[in-house]
């Protein structure tokens, strides 16, 4: 009995660093916002310096609640918290810079 709470405590301590990792905050552009389908695509930063070769900047859709896209338009240059759940990326923050 003692073996099996150790296996226990053990799956579920390894399990902790997968649910601090399921929210990611990046900064990026908006491209698009789409109300009707409550989603907005965001245009994330390259990363490197001038002249890299680190490839093109990386676009994005996501999830957003209405009230969330009503704080922000297209061309503003933003924070976002995101989650995923279900292969879903969905904005649970969103900050103009």
């Amino acid at each position: 009995m003692k073996l099996a709470k150790l296996v226990v405590m053990g799956a579920l301590l390894m399990g902790i660093p997968s649910l601090a990792s399921a929210q990611q905050t990046l900064t990026g552009t908006v491209t698009t916002i789409d109300r009707i389908n409550g989603t907005v695509a965001i245009q994330e930063r390259q990363s490197g310096t001038v002249g890299s070769s680190t490839g093109g900047a990386v676009e994005q859709q996501f999830k957003a609640s209405d009230d969330l896209l009503e704080k922000v338009h297209a061309g503003d240059k933003v924070t976002v918290s995101v989650t995923e759940s279900g292969g879903k990326k969905t904005v649970t923050k969103i900050e103009r810079q």
